[in-house]
């Protein structure tokens, strides 16, 4: 991954994470606030529900009272003590429906102590039965309480209160109350987004027309069920989210409140529900404007990545371009110093590092050039004085033949001519290797097949593995078949291949197997000469390619400089890997260099027009 996109996803990720954790944040505390303020909305409006049921609970009591205390009520009582309701039940079959009228009360009821019905207001017909749940609950009520009321079209949740006459020994009940319906569900102030239900439990099992909804917004009240039950049961408060169906914004945060009645059951269930619309409106909002400003933020960051990766890699990429010209041999590369900072910084100590490598190179260049023309000095020397010390003798001998025996002076100078011609050619062959070394021709790129470079300098060597005079050596060719033509110069190559098998042979002088192979290796090909002779040790093989270097006890050391000099002028290289005793082999890697003869037969051509 380049540098610029390197920055650029540092700036996207860092955009991003930060936009994200800040949405994050602020869903979370809209949250929180939105749920803070539904639990204090939820609060007040239980808070009023009480208020309107204490309030009418008190009223109903007081009215309950005054039923009690006035005189129709005392009159029954007294006919109670006497007996004579027991015979007359029909005298008093409206009278609790008028006084009920009075007192704006929509249910009432008279009740011996036996649980007899005397007179019921909203169910006349209903006088003579017994009702036992009234003497059950006159024992515990001291105020107001839930109760259900049967009527003749179905049941009714009643806001009740229970009062005593007693007359003798007897006891009159008088049971009154007002409906808790969808009227009484309306008197209440709902803040906006609020809701409050009724549910009457007045089956045993659940039913959608019991709940009460005075906003009439409710169609299913399914979803319901599981809360009202699960509050009856427990008989606690309990809050739940509420998915009406699909779209998240018609959720509702219900709150279900048991409402207690006599002895411990749970008449109705207070239903408080709160709208989540707001909250998801404004959590979509929060989330719009998180992805706007992180588009904006990416975009931005693109830019910037642009504009700072501009700012940093194209010094970058100029140093790099400047190291590359100076790997290749561009000592006088310079990079333009634009900057104080790090960059600038650093492009100056790059020119600071040229110029000291420029400097260096001109040194170690003059220095090698003396110890070089020092080497040949010593080498030329050492080489010539081999036959000079014989042409010294030769001619003394003949000034001394002829002071001394002028007769055998003719004798003595034909056998001096010879020993001075030998040595006068031995000198000759000296200067003619070391001529040839200065002069290494340039490579005449051709279109050649390495494989038969090898085996037409193979073919000179062949002859010892079938001759009985000489130490033989086994040469085997291990060629890989179809090998790609390379671009070379045939003569070069033949004359460094020979010189490597010149090499191979003299370092086994008992026999041996002598190995030529050759492969492909990507885009080179590769020769492998192999030798099982004495081998070479590791400063050897270091130094085996310096000129006038030599192992030999008859050689000038010229020989491997000059089979480097050729594989290097091919764009090659060569290597040596040897061990003492284990044999040596030597590896050439060749590149194709088609470009190189297209060029020169395109030369070639252009200078022939």
């Amino acid at each position: 991954m380049s540098f610029r996109r390197k920055l650029l996803t540092v700036f996207a990720l860092t955009v991003f994470l930060s936009v994200a954790a800040v949405t994050w944040f602020i869903s979370t505390m809209t949250r929180r606030a939105f749920e803070k303020s539904n639990e204090e909305r939820t609060a007040a409006l239980v808070a009023q529900f009480r208020r309107e049921f204490d309030r009418r609970g008190e009223e109903v009591l007081h009215r309950v009272e005054n039923i009690a205390i006035s005189e129709p009520a005392t009159r029954m009582a007294l006919a109670l003590s006497r007996g004579s309701l027991n015979y007359d039940y029909g005298a008093y079959l409206n009278q609790a429906k008028n006084i009920a009228e009075n007192q704006q009360l929509d249910f009432l009821q008279f009740v011996s102590e036996d649980g007899t019905i005397l007179s019921s207001a909203q169910w006349p017909a209903k006088f003579g039965y017994r009702d036992m749940s009234v003497p059950l609950a006159a024992s515990d009520a001291k105020g107001s309480f839930l109760r259900k009321e049967e009527l003749p079209e179905g049941a009714a949740l009643s806001l009740s209160a229970i009062r005593m006459v007693h007359i003798g020994d007897k006891t009159l009940y008088v049971v009154g109350g007002r409906r808790i319906d969808k009227a009484f569900m309306a008197t209440l102030e709902l803040p906006a987004g609020m809701r409050a239900m009724l549910y009457q439990n007045l089956l045993p099992e659940f039913s959608s027309h019991l709940l009460v909804d005075p906003s009439a917004a409710l169609i299913n009240a399914e979803p319901l069920r599981a809360l009202i039950q699960q509050t009856e049961q427990e008989k606690r408060e309990i809050t739940q989210l509420v998915h009406w169906n699909s779209d998240p914004s018609d959720d509702e945060t219900v709150r279900a409140i048991p409402l207690m009645g006599q002895g411990g059951n749970v008449p109705g269930v207070l239903l408080i529900g709160a709208s989540r619309r707001p909250y998801v409106e404004l959590r979509q909002h929060i989330r719009s404007a998180g992805l706007l400003v992180g588009g904006l933020g990416i975009v931005l960051s693109v830019l910037l990545s642009g504009w700072a990766a501009a700012r940093v890699t194209q010094p970058v990429e100029q140093l790099a371009e400047a190291a590359r010209r100076v790997a290749v041999g561009d000592w006088n590369t310079r990079v333009d110093v634009t900057s104080t900072d790090e960059l600038g910084e650093l492009a100056e100590s790059f020119n600071r590092m040229t110029r000291e490598l420029l400097d260096q190179k001109e040194r170690l260049v003059q220095t090698e050039r003396v110890a070089a023309w020092r080497e040949l000095a010593r080498r030329l020397a050492h080489e010539l004085k081999n036959p000079l010390f014989p042409l010294q003798l030769t001619v003394e001998n003949l000034i001394r033949a002829h002071q001394q025996t002028p007769e055998q002076f003719d004798e003595v100078f034909h056998e001096s001519s010879a020993t001075l011609l030998a040595e006068i050619a031995n000198l000759k062959a000296i200067i003619s290797r070391f001529s040839d070394f200065s002069k290494m021709p340039q490579p005449q790129f051709q279109i050649v097949q390495l494989n038969e470079v090898v085996k037409n300098a193979a073919r000179l060597f062949q002859s010892r593995s079938h001759s009985a005079e000489e130490v033989k050596i086994q040469c085997e060719m291990r060629l890989q078949e179809n090998m790609q033509n390379i671009a070379a110069d045939p003569d070069l190559l033949h004359r460094a291949i020979s010189n490597l098998l010149l090499n191979a042979v003299d370092a086994m002088p008992h026999g041996g197997v002598l190995t030529l192979q050759t492969r492909e290796s990507g885009d080179n090909a590769v020769l492998e000469i192999s030798d099982t002779g004495t081998g070479l040790s590791v400063e050897e093989c270091q130094r085996l390619f310096t000129p006038y270097y030599t192992t030999k006890a008859h050689g000038t050391g010229l020989g491997l400089a000059m089979v480097q000099s050729a594989v290097s002028d091919h764009g090659g290289k060569i290597t040596v890997q040897s061990a003492p005793g284990r044999g040596t082999t030597f590896i050439i890697e060749l590149p194709r260099n088609l470009d190189k003869s297209a060029k020169q037969a395109g030369t070639t051509s252009g200078a022939s027009a």
